[in-house]
């Protein structure tokens, strides 16, 4: 199975508080809400197909609840993100979260990895990772994502959580497709491949 995260972002790399004004207020984040407003219909297609080609997903424990407080409850069959979301298998690494509510959760705890492994060695399809940061960075560091789709907002939130850290693993990136909607989003799809190349000498 495939491993797939999908991270809506600003230019300055920002993640926190995409949706609402309180979605997520840690560390004093004021600036919610700032994808929006920029969320255009080309970029909705976009997002609704992805979501629609999934067969189960994989989440952080912060982004779960943020998903189950509004998604497990639009019990929407014509909405297609609702409908992926309630109808599919969902996974979360916590070691914490003990009783789930949403209808099809699994808790992923002990080794993390080995179990991520096991869904990935299982029969072909696609593991989608939404949102989830500290996930994304930790699957990241170990090899475990197959293709990164970045949603870039042409905005510079200039405070709050970034998908990439000042310090963190690195990873080449091979961009397999790149569009832009009429609103200004950045579609960027990559694929992992491995440690960068360093340049060894003196520039000319």
């Amino acid at each position: 199975m495939k491993l797939t995260t999908v991270t809506n972002v600003s230019v300055d790399g920002v993640m926190q508080g995409l949706g609402g004004a309180d979605e997520d207020r840690r560390g004093g984040f004021e600036r919610g809400g700032w994808a929006l407003p920029l969320f255009d219909g080309e970029a909705a297609a976009f997002v609704s197909q992805v979501y629609q080609r999934a067969d189960a997903f994989l989440f952080g424990r912060r982004t779960y609840e943020i998903f189950a407080g509004y998604w497990a409850v639009l019990a929407d069959p014509a909405n297609p993100i609702a409908s992926a979301l309630n109808t599919r298998p969902k996974y979360v690494a916590s070691s914490t979260l003990g009783d789930p509510q949403w209808a099809d959760t699994t808790v992923l705890c002990g080794d993390l990895a080995a179990a991520i492994g096991e869904l990935k060695a299982g029969p072909a399809g696609e593991l989608q990772v939404h949102g989830s940061g500290n996930l994304v960075r930790w699957l990241l560091g170990n090899e475990l994502v197959d293709e990164m789709i970045l949603l870039v907002y042409p905005v510079v939130v200039g405070q709050g959580t970034r998908l990439f850290p000042d310090t963190g693993p690195d990873a080449a990136l091979q961009l397999i497709d790149s569009r832009a909607t009429p609103g200004g989003v950045t579609i960027q799809v990559y694929r992992p491949t491995g440690r960068p190349t360093y340049a060894t000498g003196a520039a000319d």
